[in-house]
């Protein structure tokens, strides 16, 4: 039971940000969906999604939410959102902690003729089976399919069938078992970030 000092909040009583505050302060940790796509022009784009998890194990669907545009350009949407909708590609990394500020910079609002590989000064390689280039660094990317796109309120779900999957050798376990310590992947709180802090664990837990 909620305690007698519990704060109750009525959705239809806060603004959107306030709302928008307790959930991604509550919603946590929060893996990051580290999108590359390419418009039909050509121009590559990059970046970061923390509203992100797996859709369905078959066919293996990944989904990713997409706001609105950034308050430069409010009523608009995001390259990313445009680019698929255009081509129906696009590719999923995992962040590792150690490409942390790479990440930070695709974040950044640039006009849509630039390419954020060249901001971040990361390596653009072709990927297997779609488009839009794939990130030299990162240690696992799934290339993906447009399967559909779901718009809810103002953001849009973005649902993408997976057609490849490259894991580094230095974070395969083999057995299609990732090794997470050495991945160290990057999670999204409220406004920071965290990587594992402790050691995982199986459940029950042995009494000590």
């Amino acid at each position: 039971m909620p305690k007698d000092d519990s704060h109750v909040f009525d959705p239809t009583e806060l603004s959107t940000q306030e709302m928008y505050k307790l959930m991604i302060g509550s919603v946590v940790p929060r893996p990051i969906a580290w999108v590359s796509s390419r418009s039909k022009d050509g121009v590559s784009n990059l970046a970061p999604f923390s509203f992100f998890t797996v859709a369905s194990r078959k066919p293996p669907t990944l989904l990713f939410s997409v706001g609105p545009g950034v308050q430069e350009r409010s009523g608009t949407v995001k390259d990313t959102l445009t680019n698929i909708r255009e081509t129906e590609q696009f590719v999923i990394h995992v962040v590792p902690e150690h490409l942390a500020n790479a990440m930070h910079e695709t974040s950044l609002h640039y006009p849509e003729h630039i390419d954020e590989f060249n901001k971040s000064q990361l390596t653009p390689i072709s990927s297997l089976t779609v488009q839009p280039p794939t990130i030299k660094e990162a240690p696992i990317a799934f290339e993906c399919e447009k399967s559909d796109i779901i718009q809810v309120g103002t953001d849009h779900l973005v649902l993408g069938k997976v057609k490849r999957v490259r894991v580094n050798d230095d974070v395969y376990l083999g057995n299609y078992k990732t090794n997470i310590a050495e991945l160290s992947p990057l999670a999204r709180l409220a406004g920071d970030y965290s990587t594992l802090k402790t050691p995982s664990f199986p459940l029950p837990r042995k009494e000590e």
